[in-house]
Formats: C-alpha cells, sequence, structure tokens
C-alpha cells in the first residue's frame, strides 16, 4: 500500500515583502515580532525570519473592526 500525503503550497513571504503586502514598513512589522502583536512568523534559521501569506492573511481578518472607537476581539 502507498502512503500518500497531500502537501497543501503555500506561499511564504521575507519580512520586506511580507511587510509590502500588509502596508507597513519593514520596521514596523519588526516591531511587531518584538512586541508579539503582529502575524504569526517563524524562524526559517537562527536569522530568517518567514511569514506564511495565510498567516497573514489570518491576522488580517482577526485585526477587522467596524469603526476607530471598535476594540476589536479580547485577546
Amino acid at each position: 500500500m502507498n502512503d500518500k500525503r497531500s502537501v497543501s503550497k503555500s506561499t511564504y513571504f521575507r519580512p520586506p515583502a511580507a511587510a509590502e503586502y500588509l502596508g507597513l514598513s519593514s520596521s514596523t512589522l519588526a516591531k511587531m515580532r518584538l512586541s508579539g502583536s503582529g502575524p504569526i512568523y517563524s524562524k526559517a534559521s537562527r536569522r530568517a525570519v518567514i511569514y506564511d501569506v495565510r498567516d497573514l492573511e489570518s491576522w488580517i481578518a482577526e485585526n477587522r473592526r467596524t469603526s476607530t472607537s471598535d476594540p476589536g476581539a479580547a485577546r
């Protein structure tokens, strides 16, 4: 019996491309990594940070607001 596993292919961005995708500066995205307020990221190596586009999309969806006074979901 041959075990075939489905591997979903995703797109990964380095921080400059992820920042551009989100409409942020690279330094803002770096500060968000430091504070834990930004999208989920992975460490591809000791220094290499990558973002899965699915995590960027999730982060965008989680931060939707209906007005400037909308506090959003409690974290």
